[in-house]
């Protein structure tokens, strides 16, 4: 074993430590909310993160030209859009010009590391060595972070090992290693790694001469190549932060990473001299190119983002011309509330609502309904979050009389579905589970039917629990959580009855079926929450203290969880129902939302009557082969934060995220801010997890859904059974087998408030100011009257509509 000479300079710590928070976290499968791969990147400019990670990874931020080309074809981009964003870019091309250097401009091929060099030499016959460390890295990944199954090796180590510990024992163990790769002696060479991943790290740079200056590049480089499993390292490490028990494991990621490098390097300087010469000098002008290569390709993506630009302010004018006119509703007598998670999905639920009378109001509120809280049906070994990936749980929800066989039952149908998901049960399982497991796959084939979650099997009950550390609330801490909800959800008067509506989907034999839940409920239904908000709020005793803190609500109004299946459209009602009246709203408000999104999910569901298209929906969602139940948030664009008064009655096609907001209740604009720190940041996670998917479904989505095999029970999935840990939504989720589902652009907010309360406010949020400044979404400010303004650069800008002529419209066609 080498002794650990080599320590790592000031600046070489500081730039490998940069380099090392450049990855996004990714939620487990149970638990999987929509993330942002580019979000610790946020502080730079759009167009600079996407060409220093095509740069070194050849990672994509933008579609292909051809995409665009069509695009314009189909009247997604219009004449005038192009023209105002070719105007903005300063390139000064027209379009003519435009287009031919798009065509000219060829493929810029990614920075190469070691291995990537030494695999255009490779023999045909044997696998590519960048491919073999990915999956080697990969395999020792998935049996380390196994939470079912004990560690490879652990009983020479202490119980948790360090990763890159861990790793340097297996693989110094493992002579099969140059069986595999077909290189005698490979594995001797691991014995000569260091113990300390920093001197590690060290003597790679010193023995490969990379420079200051190259090292974060180097670093953000290697740990591209396994970014799935950075992203599950990043994950752990933001859950360290928000429980503040800070553990980085990113570091051991990279070091691992760069040992293969080193090996790779010392095994060709020793066997194979005279290539090793070529290689050594090959090496040196790549590792020359790393620092202008990004330069280079910003250079050549900047016509790109004018078509994508182009995009994205077609689609923005189009909405500016239908929010010009608010509608002004004359008041009704309002017979039913009911207040809806901000999800897309609910947009057209919403709207097929409010349809069927005047009496019906309907509220767009973040899908958590304010209770940071997480979920544990009493005696049972479950406890899971009910809120944002960025909120830590304050609250504990639980169930006010216990249900022990109830409990006892979920204990063990957790502890076989951990067994069944885990890495080594594939064959295992079935041989355990023996004939039983037969007809169970039989009964699911033949005889489909409704499987709630096992933990949602418990939250049946009328009754809660709340409390903060180990505490139970007292009425009045209750009454004021209670009273803080209702002011932000807005609520200036109460109808008779008052429908929280949560979100969930149903699909089966789905690994990704949490990330058509609700990301604002963790990944998880609303169900909970909103039975808890209306147990809270029919509560005599918290109704009492209500009034004291100056809310009132009438003796008669109820309010009445409910969910909306996001799959089928259906809306179920939970202990009291609503009036006849209102069922029959609901029904009808079904069948419309069915209707309207029928012809996306299949053509041949166009033309069905209503009892065939809801019967054929539910189909759907049983359906064990079915890939695509639901189109969840696909083709997501907008966040509009304004009263619903403004907005009723414009189709915005399930495209905008809906909350609603009234500013002259909010004289400390503490509302506002929470929802551009909040619910403004989940949305632009949502909005950027199905833009990378789409633009890049390599390295930030999961490939084939019908391929993904679960790893570590819940930790993510393989698409196969190897290469690097998927993140991101599988291509059935984006794309029909014809065209995208999902057009990416980035989300334009829409926020019906005072300039200068929404400058002030990005002012005190240096995240909000990097997102809007750095150009990762559009803030507009939107007045009553119409009026629209871009907030851009702490300045704001009227918005105006360029004019085309008809004969250039005519030339771009021709061009096309």
């Amino acid at each position: 074993m080498a002794s650990d000479t080599c320590t790592l300079t000031k600046a070489q710590h500081s730039a490998v430590q940069g380099a090392c928070q450049q990855l996004a976290p990714s939620w487990p499968l149970d638990q999987m909310i929509a993330v942002s791969p580019y979000w610790p990147m946020r502080h730079e400019r759009i167009e600079q993160v996407s060409a220093r990670l095509s740069a070194l990874a050849g990672i994509s931020m933008l579609m292909p030209e051809s995409d665009y080309f069509d695009w314009y074809r189909r009247g997604l981009i219009s004449p005038q859009a192009l023209r105002t964003a070719l105007a903005e870019s300063g390139l000064g091309l027209n379009v003519d010009e435009l287009i031919q250097t798009i065509e000219q401009s060829g493929e810029k091929l990614p920075w190469q590391s070691l291995s990537a060099l030494l695999d255009e030499h490779r023999a045909r016959h044997k696998m590519a060595w960048r491919d073999e460390i990915i999956h080697q890295i990969s395999q020792f990944c998935a049996a380390h972070f196994q939470q079912a199954q004990p560690m490879l090796h652990r009983e020479h180590s202490k119980a948790q090992p360090d990763l890159y510990a861990h790793w340097l024992v297996v693989s110094q163990r493992d002579r099969g290693l140059s069986i595999v790769l077909d290189e005698p002696d490979l594995h001797r060479y691991f014995k000569q790694l260091p113990d300390d991943p920093n001197a590690l790290i060290a003597e790679a740079l010193s023995t490969f001469g990379v420079q200051d200056e190259q090292v974060e590049l180097y670093a953000h480089a290697l740990l591209l190549d396994i970014g799935g499993w950075g992203a599950w390292v990043a994950y752990l490490r933001w859950q360290g932060e928000l429980n503040g028990e800070p553990h980085d494991q990113m570091l051991d990621l990279l070091a691992i990473r760069m040992a293969w490098e080193l090996v790779l390097w010392r095994y060709q300087q020793a066997h194979f001299p005279t290539f090793f010469t070529t290689l050594e000098h090959s090496w040196k002008q790549s590792l020359g190119r790393l620092q202008n290569l990004p330069t280079q390709h910003q250079t050549q993506q900047k016509p790109l983002w004018v078509w994508a630009r182009a995009a994205e302010l077609s689609y923005q004018q189009q909405l500016h011309y239908a929010l010009s006119s608010p509608v002004n509703t004359p008041a009704h007598p309002i017979q039913c509330q009911a207040a809806f998670c901000i999800d897309v999905r609910s947009e057209i639920y919403r709207r097929a609502l409010e349809a069927q009378s005047d009496g019906v109001q309907t509220m767009g509120f973040a899908g958590f309904f304010g209770l940071p809280l997480s979920y544990q049906p009493q005696q049972a070994d479950v406890n899971r979050p009910q809120c944002p990936g960025l909120l830590l749980p304050s609250l504990v929800a639980t169930h006010a009389q216990s249900d022990k066989h109830g409990a006892a039952s979920l204990n063990a149908q957790a502890r076989w579905q951990g067994f069944s998901k885990s890495a080594t049960a594939s064959f295992s399982m079935v041989e355990s589970a023996g004939w039983l497991d037969t007809f169970k796959l039989l009964k699911k084939a033949f005889f489909a039917s409704e499987q709630a979650h096992p933990v949602d099997k418990l939250a049946n009950s009328q009754d809660w629990s709340l409390t903060q550390n180990g505490e139970e609330l007292s009425a009045q801490q209750k009454a004021e959580l209670a009273a803080g909800v209702l002011h932000a959800m807005g609520f200036e008067q109460f109808a008779p009855t008052v429908l929280l509506v949560g979100h969930g989907s149903h699909s089966t034999n789905n690994l990704q079926e949490a990330g058509l839940g609700c990301g604002a409920c963790g990944g998880q239904s609303g169900e909970v929450n909103v039975k808890v908000l209306a147990w809270l709020l029919n509560d005599k005793a918290v109704r009492t203290e209500l009034q004291a803190l100056g809310v009132e609500i009438p003796e008669q109004t109820r309010f009445i969880a409910a969910l909306h299946n996001t799959t089928t459209d259906h809306l179920r009602c939970y202990g009291e129902q609503p009036g006849t009246e209102i069922m029959s709203w609901l029904q009808s408000a079904t069948a419309a939302a069915q209707k309207e999104r029928a012809a996306k999910l299949d053509e041949q569901l166009a033309d069905a009557d209503r009892e065939a298209l809801d019967q054929a929906l539910i189909a759907r969602s049983l359906d064990w082969s079915q890939t695509r139940p639901e189109w969840g948030l696909a083709n997501n664009a907008a966040f509009i934060v304004a009263p619903r008064s403004w907005t009723r009655g414009i189709d915005l096609q399930g495209r905008s995220f809906l909350h609603d907001y009234q500013w002259q209740h909010d004289p400390d604009f503490k509302v506002l801010e929470t929802i551009m720190t909040a619910p403004m940041l989940v949305t632009h996670w949502i909005n950027m997890q199905y833009n990378a998917s789409t633009t890049d479904n390599l390295h930030f989505g999961s490939g084939n859904k019908v391929l993904h095999n679960a790893v570590g029970g819940n930790i993510g999935v393989f698409e196969g059974n190897g290469g690097d840990l998927r993140t991101g939504l599988a291509m059935q989720s984006l794309h029909n087998g014809h065209d995208w589902m999902h057009q990416m652009q980035r989300l334009s907010v829409y926020l019906a408030a005072p300039k200068s309360a929404i400058k002030e406010i990005t002012a005190r949020h240096d995240v909000v100011k990097q997102l809007i400044d750095n150009e990762w979404l559009y803030v507009f400010q939107w007045q009553e009257t119409g009026e629209i303004s871009r907030f851009y650069q702490q300045r704001w800008w009227p918005v105006s509509a360029a004019q085309i002529s008809q004969d250039e419209e005519q030339k771009i066609v021709q061009c096309l």
